[in-house]
């Protein structure tokens, strides 16, 4: 009755003002709606700032900002006035010939400023963090751009620097810093993606020229998605079967130049464009056929394996698995890159959508009230502000997996390669989500190309299938653990490794009544966690025990408990990113920023409780337990929301790699913006 009294007074009021207008020939005007800054109405940070912004970029600060005015001052980076403040971004209007040689222009650009100065010469750990930096930074202006610089110095570089030895590394390592050649990275084929084992191109050698021989035997067999190498690339290094005296010694690595330096295409080589594509039409992806190429046999990538003058092969690594394993190590830091980057996005998208969000209004609640701002609407909050907890707390895990990649020794190959595929995944999956749900907060501004997050959905969609496809990764990670688990078991000692440590540990017991001062603990957020995981991994071996008893292979046995790898995958890597969160927390002391992460904490692991039906379906959480974690997940959203500002403020992403609607979005669409 109140709704319907309310809609009366509305209706009523607009039929007396009707006709008081029409008596006088004259309409009333209501006060027009302005723009008033966020920081105007809301309440001062209670933390600071920079220290956040510290804690969440978490190193070369100086770095980041410098390349940031960087690219403010140059056309290249299309700056356009909107609303009294100046924007870079693409243009997507460009058509795709035009924004692939845009890119170029940048890396020129980006090249003569000093920006890939060390990125394959220096050593050491300062080196490594600062070209991850500066790759973050060119991410948030252009995915293209990154991808591009990403496939010359981390693929083609990085596979000279991990399957080369010093005869590579002085041709080509100076030579890829500066540009002398333009580097792609020839792995995927059009029948074979992540099962890069069964690629199908064929390497052989001939001892009477010394040289190896490249063919691509078949249409299935064609280089496909190979990023640089449909107008730009002049060298790749070629994946591929070696068959050496009739025997397939598995995939080796080559380098084999593709076109001259005045871009003609190499004799016996043929290019194709792979065409336009939904997002990332910056990078010149391109198909490659070889027909009886032939190049040197110092070609060869040769720290894992070689073949002799005389046709002889040569590895130290004598057990095929393992050798084909180490050729996988420059997947290794695609995958590292990428999960950060998408984290980048997320931020980008969050800090757009929430600040819209703090000066756009809808409706009032009283018939003559104001209208209230979005973010003021329950609602509303629970869209955007457990998307930004779970943005802080996979922030903390892309830092995590940058100094795991960084640091990693021998011993460790293993870990970052668990880590990195359910992280990519994870992360991946999280800026996917994050940006259609932010592009669908902002109503028809998020249709707008200059407002980037609608944008972005296309141009990111690939990171979920790209260095591995995310449900094939989870399934590494399942595949991983199971492994550790069975061989654990088998020797009768404690885990070790891929930070199963909590299962040496008695079972966690859940309270059977949760409370909110229970759920807000870091001890029951860490048990939950840890129960899920523990219990998953044994639910998983049993049954991949079960169907071997049944006559499967592992193998078919593996693939048929696909369900329960899924849901292990996830447990796993929720608890990896939660450790990580606990980890900066931990961190930090300072009272007012440990205040505000371990909300962000809760908010976390509350909404990951509400979301994964796992939790109710394997019991770990009762229903009346579910229905404390659902109210919870509400209260934190109003505990949060005088943070929001704050929070996203700490992202440090400067106003100009923004957008519009994220400020003054009244003036960037008055009539003068238009006439400009």
């Amino acid at each position: 009755m109140e709704k319907a009294n309310f809609r009366t007074q509305i209706l009523t009021r607009h039929l007396q003002n009707h006709g008081v207008a029409a008596a006088s020939g004259a309409v009333s005007r209501s006060p027009c709606l302005s723009y008033a800054p966020p920081e105007a109405s809301e309440r001062p940070p209670s933390f600071d700032v920079s220290s956040m912004r510290k804690l969440m970029d978490g190193h070369n600060l100086g770095e980041r900002d410098w390349l940031f005015s960087l690219m403010l001052k140059s056309k290249l980076f299309n700056p356009k006035s909107r609303g009294g403040r100046v924007f870079v971004a693409p243009d997507y209007n460009q058509s795709m010939e035009q924004q692939r040689e845009m890119t170029m222009k940048r890396i020129q650009y980006l090249l003569d400023h000093g920006v890939f100065e060390g990125w394959m010469t220096a050593k050491g750990f300062e080196a490594e963090m600062r070209k991850l930096a500066l790759l973050e930074v060119i991410e948030i202006f252009d995915h293209s751009l990154a991808i591009k610089i990403g496939v010359h110095f981390f693929l083609w570089g990085g596979a000279i620097q991990f399957f080369g030895t010093k005869r590579h590394h002085e041709k080509w390592l100076r030579a890829t810093e500066t540009y002398l050649m333009k580097g792609c990275f020839a792995m995927t084929e059009l029948g074979h993606g992540s099962n890069v084992r069964g690629i199908e191109t064929i390497t052989t050698y001939d001892p009477s020229t010394e040289e190896f021989v490249i063919n691509t035997p078949c249409e299935s067999a064609q280089k496909y998605w190979i990023g640089g190498a449909a107008n730009h690339a002049t060298h790749t290094v070629v994946f591929s079967q070696l068959n050496i005296e009739g025997k397939n010694e598995g995939v080796h690595a080559f380098i084999t130049q593709i076109r001259d330096a005045d871009g003609n295409v190499c004799p016996n080589i043929r290019i194709a464009d792979c065409g336009h594509k939904i997002g990332l039409n910056g990078v010149d992806n391109g198909r490659i056929w070889f027909d009886n190429v032939r190049i040197p046999r110092e070609s060869i990538l040769n720290s894992v394996a070689d073949v002799s003058s005389d046709g002889k092969y040569l590895s130290a690594i004598k057990d095929p698995d393992q050798r084909f394993g180490a050729f996988m190590a420059p997947l290794t830091s695609g995958r590292v890159t990428i999960a950060v980057s998408a984290i980048y996005m997320a931020k980008m998208s969050l800090a757009i959508a929430i600040r819209y969000s703090l000066t756009r209004r809808a409706f009032s609640v009283t018939p003559d009230g104001a209208e209230v701002l979005l973010l003021d609407y329950p609602s509303h909050q629970r869209r955007l502000l457990p998307l930004l907890a779970k943005t802080y707390a996979m922030s903390f895990a892309g830092n995590y997996l940058k100094l795991l990649y960084v640091r990693r020794t021998p011993q460790l190959i293993k870990t970052l390669h668990v880590v990195s595929s359910g992280f990519k995944a994870a992360l991946t999956w999280h800026n996917m989500r994050t940006l259609q749900e932010c592009r669908e907060a902002c109503g028809g501004q998020g249709l707008k190309t200059e407002n980037r997050i609608g944008q972005l959905k296309g141009e990111y969609d690939v990171q979920s299938t790209f260095e591995g496809d995310n449900n094939v990764l989870m399934q590494q990670v399942s595949k991983a653990l199971l492994a550790e688990y069975v061989a654990t078991k088998r020797k009768n000692i404690p885990f070790k490794e891929l930070g199963l440590e909590h299962m040496n540990k008695s079972c966690p017991t859940i309270p059977s009544q949760l409370s909110a001062s229970t759920v807000h603990s870091s001890q029951f957020q860490n048990d939950i966690f840890c129960l899920r995981e523990r219990d998953l991994l044994n639910r998983f071996a049993a049954e991949v025990s079960r169907y071997q008893a049944q006559g499967e292979s592992k193998e078919s046995a593996f693939i048929a408990s696909y369900q329960l790898a899924e849901d292990l995958g996830r447990a796993f890597t929720d608890r990896a990113i939660l450790q990580t969160f606990m980890e900066a927390e931990n961190s930090v002391t300072d009272a007012s920023l440990k205040n505000v992460l371990s909300l962000m904490r809760s908010m976390y692991v509350m909404v990951t409780l509400d979301e994964d039906p796992a939790f109710l379906r394997y019991g770990y959480l009762t229903t009346e337990n579910a229905a404390t974690v659902r109210k919870e997940v509400a209260n934190l959203c109003s505990e949060i929301r005088p943070h929001a500002l704050a929070l996203v403020t700490s992202f440090g992403i400067p106003d100009a790699f923004l957008s519009p609607i994220a400020f003054d979005w009244v003036a960037a669409n008055s009539w003068s913006a238009s006439q400009d």
